[in-house]
């Protein structure tokens, strides 16, 4: 009985995991095991500011950019209700740190950039307007980015694994990165750690 209970939460939750969510466009320039270069094709983000640690900063900035994109926002219609995307991207605030030194950490407070991708349906001009001043709209350009992928749970630790290894494949091929690191996740809180999907990568 408890295996068949387990068995129904586990595809219950696979469901959740494999349902159509838009996500950024991009071509794989080059792909060697969980590393990959690619080329982003431009996009129209939702952005907003917040301090904390790591884990409240993520929470707050997902809270204000969920609460734009299901309704607290204006159009000449009315509010409308925004497609979630993925993956959801949380960044260092300071461009001014080592590539190589750990920017997550589970006490230090600090300022963080969390940010939603638009879906590509929309441009700046037709996306309905946040009510919340502190949500950005922004449009970035064509991009190119080292990228590692990996599972489980973000924490200090593993995060600096991640950062290590990324850096040493950047190296390998004279990847000269530009900012801080940027990590992407893509799955919602309650997905088991082995199925979660996640990114760290550099602009460059």
């Amino acid at each position: 009985m408890r295996l068949n209970i387990f068995t129904f939460l586990l595809l219950l939750i696979t469901s959740f995991n494999t349902m159509a969510i838009e996500e950024p466009e991009f071509i794989s320039i080059e792909k060697k095991d969980a590393f990959e270069v690619r080329e982003y094709q431009p996009k129209l983000i939702a952005q907003v500011l917040v301090t904390g640690t790591f884990d409240t900063a993520s929470s707050k900035g997902f809270r204000l950019l969920a609460d734009f994109i299901f309704g607290n926002n204006k159009t000449n219609e009315g509010p409308k209700k925004i497609d979630m995307t993925a993956p959801v991207i949380t960044r260092d605030a300071s461009e001014k740190i080592e590539m190589t030194a750990p920017v997550i950490s589970e006490e230090t407070e600090r300022g963080w950039y969390v940010s939603f991708n638009m879906p590509k349906q929309f441009t700046k001009e037709t996306l309905p307007i946040p009510n919340n001043p502190e949500i950005k709209i922004t449009e970035v350009p064509a991009e190119k980015f080292a990228v590692i992928t990996f599972s489980g749970l973000v924490r200090e630790k593993k995060y600096a694994e991640m950062l290590s290894l990324l850096n040493e494949e950047m190296k390998k091929r004279n990847i000269e990165p530009k900012g801080s690191p940027i990590l992407a996740r893509y799955n919602p809180p309650w997905t088991l750690p082995f199925l979660r999907r996640n990114e760290l990568m550099f602009r460059f």
